[in-house]
């Protein structure tokens, strides 16, 4: 794919105002307006608004600072911080303070640098002398697009946020109070709307069209099929008991016409196997995704995020905890809290559901030609550790496991092996799970919504859900499904918000596996509680996150702050 890169003339577009949030016109070594005398410098410039996307994964890690945001936590993972021992961080227990709490300071800066971005090609795009490889109109629908996305960042965490549909001059009033949170749904509404007409419309050449979408040249621009996955993705979010506290079914319903309508366009469908769901250059089920070259092993998210040192990799911070692994059900479909299910504490990890091998490293499975061992042997003096679990050095799970889904096996930690590890915007599994959550709050669990999360369970090798269940019963397997398909992928610490269970998640005791090796060679497991300082706090109020409190101070009294911040 083109890469999306910044034009260099042009860097300093986005540091030279005091309020970073809402840039003014810098003085450039080339001006504003030649730029936009040149189709070429023009769609440059508005390709830069793509490097403000939150494309990678790991962003809600308390050390890893991929595009500047870090914070948080999902998955019911931690990201162990070698240095201090702490494990994540929710919004600093309770407490926010700007310096630390990056996901809410950051995001807020980077996502109006992006709309500033947008707003100048927006403002522009019409003087262009544009060519048919420099095609105007669809730069604009990338333009409206990409402003909506950034919208949504903002919006799916703050609420109301300052609209801006054009960049403010040097004379603007920069001090702007916030608009509700359905005038900020409404405005991403209109923008996808604006870029869906051009898009769904417009056909150049052999750029684009809407049948076959972009050329090879540009994979991971914005369709039609994208346009209506963000739709649905805000829908859902709007429908979400924190924005529809009455339980209003005709949002729900709305949500549910959302998703239905990327299942229609029969673009789309599963990919065959869902252990190789990111590794791949194409797949049927890739609605928008971030193109990368192959990822190796020596230092960056796999090195030095992911792979441990018993690994050859540096820190292997990213752990899953008990919390997560006890969500992944028997492989004949019942949670492991069912008596009938067989599981069975002293082998906790035979039979379950195929997607926690896919997604979990645990204690002597076989990886990379040997068996991991996450083991303490108490019958030696001192204690002596398996070679995948050294609690004596700053770099080691906490947890006894390590993410598989981010790590493919034939990277090899601090060497240059390397494979595809996509990052991934929308695909068509999130959007058959949005569209089964949506139309049971809507309708209950009429047949619709079984098909669509049975055609989730088919491809992971699980059986169908049972039939009867009741809409709260549905919600459950639903709410599970999600955490469990879409797991390490960016969603499950948004669904928790948006679900209103905070208390009841986050701040539940967070576990971990201990494992003991006995002296015939077999293991004792034992769920344990984490040590104090990987315990979250969670507030009713936390659900949205705060206004910087920089931009509060810097706005006169005119910027209101969050209930409970």
């Amino acid at each position: 794919m083109k890469r999306y890169f910044s034009l260099l003339l042009l860097a300093t577009l986005t540091m030279s105002c005091e309020k970073d949030f809402l840039q003014r016109d810098p003085g450039v070594a080339i001006s504003q307006n030649n730029v936009f005398t040149d189709p070429v410098l023009a769609t440059r410039f508005a390709d830069n608004s793509y490097n403000y996307l939150l494309d990678d994964f790991g962003r809600l890690s308390t050390l890893q600072n991929y595009k500047g945001t870090t914070g948080q936590f999902a998955d019911e993972a931690i990201f162990a911080e070698p240095n201090t021992g702490h494990g994540v961080l929710t919004m600093n227990q309770g407490k926010f303070l700007d310096g630390l709490s990056t996901d809410v300071v950051s995001v807020y800066t980077r996502m109006y640098q992006g709309i500033r971005n947008a707003n100048v090609v927006l403002a522009n795009v019409d003087k262009v002398k544009w060519t048919e490889a420099q095609n105007g109109p669809l730069i604009k629908a990338q333009q409206l697009f990409l402003r909506a996305f950034f919208y949504y960042e903002l919006v799916k965490r703050y609420g109301g946020v300052i609209l801006l549909d054009k960049p403010l001059a040097q004379t603007d009033n920069l001090d702007l109070p916030r608009n509700t949170y359905e005038e900020t749904v409404a405005f991403i509404l209109k923008d996808l709307a604006d870029a869906e007409d051009i898009l769904s419309k417009t056909t150049w050449g052999t750029i684009y069209s809407p049948a076959s979408d972009w050329d090879a040249g540009n994979n991971g621009r914005p369709t039609v099929g994208a346009v209506r996955a963000l739709r649905s993705r805000l829908l859902l979010m709007d429908a979400s008991p924190l924005n529809n506290p009455t339980g209003d079914a005709a949002r729900w319903q709305k949500a549910a016409d959302a998703a239905k309508s990327v299942m229609d366009m029969g673009k789309y469908g599963l990919h065959a196997q869902y252990t190789t769901l990111l590794n791949q250059a194409t797949s049927p089920e890739y609605i928008m995704i971030k193109v990368r070259p192959s990822r190796s092993g020596s230092g960056n998210f796999l090195g030095d995020f992911i792979i441990p040192p018993s690994a050859g990799g540096a820190q292997g911070q990213l752990n899953p905890t008990q919390n997560h692994v006890d969500l992944y059900e028997m492989s004949n479909g019942k949670p492991i809290t069912d008596p009938t299910s067989g599981y069975n504490p002293q082998a906790p990890y035979t039979n379950r559901d195929p997607r926690f091998y896919a997604n979990i490293l645990y204690n002597d499975q076989t990886w990379q030609g040997r068996r991991l061992a996450m083991w303490v042997n108490n019958q030696t003096t001192p204690a002596t550790f398996g070679a995948d679990y050294q609690p004596g050095s700053n770099s080691f799970t906490r947890t006894r496991y390590y993410v598989r889904k981010l790590w493919p096996e034939s990277v090899r930690g601090g060497q240059s092996t390397a494979a595809i590890l996509n990052f991934i915007f929308f695909r068509y599994g999130e959007i058959l799970l949005n569209y089964a959550e949506a139309l049971n709050e809507a309708q209950g669990p009429v047949a619709d919504v079984y098909t669509a999360v049975n055609q989730i369970r088919t491809r992971a090798g699980m059986p169908a859900l049972p039939t009867g269940l009741t809409k709260d019963q549905m919600r459950a397997r639903i709410h599970n499904e999600r955490a469990v398909e879409l797991a390490f992928e960016e969603h499950r610490w948004w669904d928790i918000l948006r679900w209103k269970r905070g208390p009841q998640i986050v701040a539940q005791t967070i576990t971990a596996m201990d494992v003991e090796r006995l002296a015939n060679g077999t293991f004792k497991y034992t769920v344990i509680p984490m040590p104090g300082i990987y315990q979250r706090v969670f507030e009713e109020h936390m659900h949205r996150y705060p206004i910087p409190r920089n931009e509060i101070f810097k706005s006169n009294g005119i910027l209101k702050q969050n209930p409970g911040w």
